[in-house]
């Protein structure tokens, strides 16, 4: 079995990497990096003196892996492919307060789920805004606006139904996938090859305990701080805030959310769901009473938000993006 190391690209630190090769974890099948040899936009002036870092934090990593990770300048996607795929893809985007970029827990655990029913997911490593990156608050969606048209072009995997390809993101995650169906037309960078005719928008949207808003009692200060700053003007407030830029040609949408979060109240769904039905756009939400924020796939065993997965796969399959 591949180590997480001889998957990664790059100079890459370990911080409390206590997992061997013997322990039973499933492993990328692929690896690829989104801008290419090309590198991302804007890296050359940050990536002397930023380093990638990966940061264990399970006490018992043999037996279960929490990792995140910080410093990322070679954004990747993590390629997990089902034992049959039936064409349909999800762009995978994890959470992490836009202060880090969760890999197990939101990541790798959700895609194996969805892996069995048949659909390929990309799990997103994507750069944070609050690294000194020259353009911070874009380099998130200048990441996933890559990462959708290269899965769309057939250029990472050519099972893939270009007509079926979604994006699913948590917490600060689901702000950028929400970011995504809402300004997958954003000239966020200049073209650098022909991928980057490939249209950016996603076919359908799955949004889990997202942060919606950047402004007003239900803003995750922490994600909208390191996003766009601690004051930003109105016009970049109404830019990245979900509800305000909610629009009718957007995918069909799948909310979710526990009313007892408190982290990312629940508010920040209810509001995007009234945004996007007062717009027409198809939008289904569920809100559990249980749950919490973060529960992904591990933490939400044993309660009724465990059959999340089940949900997005039945909305997936009434919508026609399960299976031809």
């Amino acid at each position: 079995m591949k180590t997480w190391l001889s998957w990664t690209l790059g100079a890459i630190s370990v911080v409390c990497g206590g997992w061997t090769a013997e322990a039973q974890h499933r492993n990328p099948d692929a690896q690829i990096v989104i801008w290419g040899h090309l590198g991302a936009p804007g890296t050359a002036e940050i990536e002397s003196r930023l380093e990638e870092v990966i940061t264990e934090r399970s006490g018992e990593p043999d037996r279960i892996r929490d990792r995140y990770a910080v410093g990322i300048t070679q954004p990747r996607l993590l390629v997990f492919q089902p034992e049959r795929p039936n064409g349909a893809a999800l762009l995978l985007l994890p959470g992490g307060g836009y202060q880090r970029v969760v890999i197990d827990k939101e990541g790798i655990e959700s895609a194996e789920r969805f892996n069995q029913a048949g659909v390929t997911v990309f799990v997103l490593l994507y750069r944070l805004p609050d690294e000194g990156h020259e353009q911070g608050q874009n380099v998130p969606l200048q990441d996933a606006q890559r990462a959708l048209r290269l899965i769309r072009s057939g250029a990472v995997d050519a099972t893939v139904d270009p007509a079926r390809v979604g994006v699913i993101g948590f917490s600060a995650g689901g702000h950028l996938a929400g970011s995504l169906a809402t300004r997958f037309d954003a000239g966020v960078y200049d073209q650098r090859d022909t991928v980057d005719d490939v249209p950016a928008r996603p076919d359908f949207a799955v949004l889990v305990y997202p942060v919606s808003r950047m402004s007003g009692p239900a803003v995750h200060t922490g994600s909208r701080n390191r996003l766009i700053g601690e004051h930003p003007d109105p016009a970049t407030v109404a830019t990245h805030d979900l509800v305000s830029a909610a629009r009718s040609d957007a995918p069909p949408l799948f909310l979710l959310h526990a009313a007892d979060d408190l982290a990312v109240p629940v508010e920040n769904s209810l509001d995007l769901f009234r945004a996007n039905r007062a717009r027409g756009v198809p939008v289904e939400m569920h809100v559990f009473a249980e749950g919490g924020h973060g529960f992904g796939i591990r933490f939400a065993e044993g309660l009724p938000v465990g059959d999340w997965p089940d949900l997005v796969l039945a909305w997936m399959e009434r919508g026609g993006f399960l299976a031809d």
